[in-house]
């Protein structure tokens, strides 16, 4: 086979076949197909597309492409959950204990968090003594006594999808949906699970802004996951305002904390029920509204709590201990009175950034008790003088910084804004 005969094929909007792109793939993993052809490939699919079966065999080759995790030993009860990214989004912390105590096994390798998004394993990090590295047969026996187990992504998985990314992200061809299709669900597979529920994020502070571009990415990623032999379903929720109150890692397990332990946070509550009942409904094999009963108990009764206990524990932390706190506090306060129109969820995710709770580059240190713990959101009335938001950091220059950004995210009016679906639609 020949590499530009992919490029030129592609180039004219040809099908390939499996074959030409597991030749490609495994070309590329191994530095005999170089950059440059791997970058006029992906140009020519940004421009024009790829067909289902060409994605599902993209998907599938990089998925195959290095480790590939087994988790048949738990048969039906292996879940899986991924978020596309968004500010606050502490849901694995809740939704992985609430599975967990409903019978399913919730072993996942998680990532960490780069520019406004935040990352479950930063978020962990934070908990004094928790592991987020474990040999392979601690990482099993976990799952199998837990029911659940949470690391940061080790091995050698999915060595395709980290070099492709890498050419995609310097030649302006990111945005392009079969290629962040294969990326991501290349990683799945890769990842074992036999359910995988999807959190495809839509709004201001989410990779799709708008809600037509956000269902076309969660309908390709469930019909290639169902095309690869996996049970699949996503849910769209908004991502126009940071969920829940907390932005920022020690602040983000703090909150999910709470809300194990019966705080009333009800975004943030809600979004993590759908989820799990989708899961518990895929493992168990019941009705959507079995699950949801089944989920809504394991919080309410504290089952969920005891089985984050358990969890955390057997990692090396323990959830009763301080969490790291900021040198550094300021209140925020309303410039002037009227309705919070709009928070742009981007750019509050960059002034928790700029208080040191995230990263520019990979390299770039975490402060675990930087963020914002918000006081007010979209919708509500606040007068001019009142506290909107706190930002926790390390130092007085850095707080400056974190409060012009966090301020050029509110839009603050006369006219109050119309209330948002949290939960924009379900695919199955």
């Amino acid at each position: 086979m020949d590499m530009l005969e992919i490029i030129r094929k592609k180039k004219h909007a040809r099908v390939l076949t499996k074959e030409e792109i597991e030749y490609m793939v495994a070309g590329f993993s191994r530095g005999e197909i170089p950059d440059y052809q791997m970058s006029a490939f992906c140009m020519a699919v940004y421009f024009n597309g790829m067909t289902d079966g060409e994605t599902a065999a993209l998907t599938s080759a990089m998925a195959r492409s290095g480790d590939m995790l087994d988790l048949s030993r738990f048969g039906c009860a292996s879940v899986d959950k991924h978020s596309t990214g968004g500010v606050g989004d502490k849901t694995s912390l809740i939704v992985g204990p609430i599975v967990a105590a409903c019978g399913g096994v919730f072993a996942k390798m998680s990532g960490r968090g780069l520019g406004h998004t935040g990352g479950t394993v930063d978020k962990l990090e934070s908990i004094a003594g928790y592991r987020t590295s474990l040999s392979p047969e601690e990482f099993f026996a976990q799952a199998e006594k837990c029911g659940i187990a949470l690391i940061g992504q080790t091995g050698n998985m999915t060595p395709a999808d980290k070099k492709l990314y890498a050419l995609r992200d310097v030649t302006e061809t990111v945005d392009s949906i079969p290629l962040i299709v294969s990326s991501i669900m290349s990683k799945k597979l890769a990842a074992g699970a036999h359910n995988i529920v999807l959190d495809v994020k839509c709004g201001s502070g989410a990779f799709m802004k708008d809600g037509e571009s956000a269902h076309a990415l969660a309908s390709k990623m469930v019909d290639i996951g169902k095309a690869c032999g996996r049970n699949m379903a996503a849910i769209i929720t908004d991502m126009d305002t940071p969920l829940g109150f907390a932005v920022g890692n020690a602040l983000e397990v703090e909150e999910a904390l709470a809300l194990l332990r019966g705080e009333d946070i009800p975004d943030l509550r809600e979004i993590c029920l759908a989820l799990a009942s989708e899961l518990i409904a895929m493992c168990r094999g019941t009705s959507a509204e079995e699950a949801r009963a089944m989920a809504e108990n394991a919080l309410c009764s504290g089952a969920a709590l005891a089985k984050a206990r358990e969890w955390i524990s057997a990692q090396g932390g323990d959830i009763d201990a301080p969490l790291p706190k900021a040198k550094a506090a300021r209140e925020i306060r309303a410039e002037k009175s009227g309705y919070i129109s709009h928070m742009n969820a981007e750019a509050v995710g960059r002034a928790a950034c700029l208080l040191g709770a995230g990263r520019k580059t990979k390299d770039d240190e975490i402060d675990f008790a930087a963020g914002i713990v918000l006081l007010k959101k979209t919708g509500d009335f606040v007068r001019e003088g009142e506290a909107l938001a706190v930002l926790h950091t390390s130092s007085e220059e850095k707080l400056c910084a974190g409060e012009r950004e966090f301020l050029s995210a509110l839009e603050i009016s006369s006219e109050k804004a119309n209330k948002k679906k949290l939960i924009i639609d379900i695919l199955r």
